[in-house]
């Protein structure tokens, strides 16, 4: 686990990753499960949803195998945020459907009908994800015997054996999607609105150092589609507080929260799509 983490940082993703022993410490929770044969992780944000008493990734067979090693960085995979690259809606594969369901319902997989439509055949719908065209190299690819696959011809004889590693298609999403931070960042001042220009995919940092303990709210203003998420800075790392999503609604991002006099706060907020202006405000009060 510890060098599948150190694959995926050594991208240059903006990303800190840090083992705790405290259960309650960790966003990310590893688990094993060699008796139930499955691997499976919550994708992105929803690791935030899953109780503090469970795992949010799941491991079924050991790790120290070549196989093991691609699974390994395929579940990290799913924690960044990245989903099964066979569903990619841009994929054009066809599949022989009851090929599919009958060699996966026999071990070791011993899935139901239900569990591999969800894992295989099911196609993630274009706003569900960001994404481009299908790259077989993925490590988000699932390995698929002959026969299996209908269209594209090639892999209906020889079936799809992806490498096991992150591929470059890989590599750039994730930077895409965790830039590498930057060191320093601009302090964010109560009732002071600060506007900046941002390309879809770009993310902008603030800190904020509240001068009295109270509710603040932090929001956006303008057209564009942000997430906007609050961090409180716990021994020089940022703990994650609060977030909000507006992409795709009719308003803006906003986070009303307690901050408390003395603590230091970060705000980053990501640009999904900029509107006509192109132009974002954020403000606190």
């Amino acid at each position: 686990m510890r060098t599948a983490f150190a694959q995926w940082k050594a991208l240059g993703i903006g990303l800190e990753f840090q083992e705790v022993t405290q259960l309650s410490e960790a966003e990310v929770r590893i688990g094993y499960s060699t008796a139930d044969g499955e691997s499976a992780s919550a994708v992105g944000r929803e690791i935030l949803d899953v109780a503090l008493n469970e795992p949010t990734t799941v491991y079924g067979w050991s790790l120290t195998t070549q196989y093991g090693s691609g699974t390994a960085l395929h579940e990290i995979g799913h924690v960044l945020g990245m989903e099964h690259e066979h569903q990619n809606p841009f994929a054009g594969i066809k599949w022989h459907e009851q090929a599919v369901y009958d060699a996966l319902a026999a071990p070791p997989n011993n899935w139901d009908h239900d569990t591999t439509y969800h894992n295989i055949i099911e196609r993630l719908s274009p706003q569900q994800v960001q994404g481009s065209k299908w790259d077989p190299d993925s490590i988000m690819e699932y390995e698929f015997e002959p026969g299996l696959i209908d269209v594209p011809d090639k892999y209906d004889i020889n079936g799809l054996f992806p490498p096991g590693t992150i591929s470059a298609a890989d590599r750039q999403w994730a930077l895409q999607w965790y830039p590498a931070l930057k060191s320093r960042m601009t302090t964010l001042e109560p009732f002071e609105a600060v506007s900046f220009n941002l390309a879809a995919g770009q993310q902008i940092d603030f800190s904020i150092t509240p001068a009295a303990s109270r509710k603040y709210t932090i929001e956006t203003k303008g057209a564009s589609d942000t997430l906007l998420v609050l961090f409180e800075q716990i021994d020089g790392e940022p703990r994650f507080v609060a977030g909000d999503d507006d992409s795709g609604e009719d308003r803006n991002a906003s986070i009303t929260h307690k901050l408390f006099k003395g603590r230091t706060y970060i705000v980053r907020l990501r640009l999904y799509y900029p509107g006509q202006s192109g132009t974002t405000s954020l403000m606190y009060s």
